[in-house]
């Protein structure tokens, strides 16, 4: 799962899409393979995004495995890296989504930040879902300039020889004007189906959301 751009509410919406392939009946779990920002929780070092994420799912997992990549300050992770003195690899990451494959019935991987946000020298996270061999999910910020971020986005996604499976709009602006509209022309412009249109919510939950997310669009 990719957005638009960073804070357009990507964990959330992969967080709902893993409640609602568990309450279908699925092994369902997320991973954020890398993160940047940390809190002390209990002793421990905790990413939000990953909190959630881990709440969302009916498989429990080892936190290295939904998080293999962890940093502290909210950079981009490509910085974080340089100033902890490592390098993001591919192999960690590639081990632990193996791991959670035999977990689990599905895999949400959410990327970090936009689509080509960098990582290392040699990859950034386009490369993800390419090297993970995953299918596209974009979800759409609704807010003033959506329309070229959103077309951007999957005009990437197709250059880098991947398949957007299914989009998802997310109000958050909550003064957007002419948001039908802009919905209208998503739908007309996008080639992927529209999986669901959250509304702006003064306190988002994953679990409401989730009613909104139509499942089926994941089939094609």
């Amino acid at each position: 799962m990719t957005g638009t751009d960073t804070g357009v509410g990507k964990t959330l919406i992969a967080a709902a899409l893993v409640h609602a392939l568990a309450r279908g009946g699925r092994r369902a779990v997320g991973m954020k393979p890398v993160a940047a920002g940390t809190e002390w929780r209990d002793g421990a070092p905790r990413n939000e995004d990953v909190e959630t994420l881990i709440a969302a799912a009916n498989v429990a997992a080892p936190r290295e495995a939904v998080c293999p990549v962890l940093f502290p300050q909210a950079v981009a992770p490509h910085i974080a890296a340089e100033s902890a003195g490592i390098r993001i690899a591919r192999q960690p990451i590639q081990e632990a989504f193996a791991a959670l494959r035999e977990r689990a019935d599905t895999v949400v991987v959410e990327g970090v930040g936009g689509f080509r946000v960098p990582l290392a020298p040699d990859f950034d996270t386009a490369d993800l879902a390419r090297f993970l061999g995953l299918p596209v999910v974009l979800v759409v910020g609704l807010r003033l300039g959506c329309l070229n971020h959103a077309l951007l986005s999957a005009e990437a996604i197709a250059t880098r020889g991947l398949r957007l499976q299914a989009w998802v709009a997310n109000q958050i602006d909550p003064a957007m004007a002419e948001v039908d509209r802009n919905l209208e022309t998503l739908r007309r412009l996008l080639p992927a189906p529209c999986m669901g249109v959250v509304p702006h919510m003064a306190q988002a939950d994953f679990r409401k959301v989730a009613d909104l997310l139509d499942l089926g669009a994941l089939a094609g």
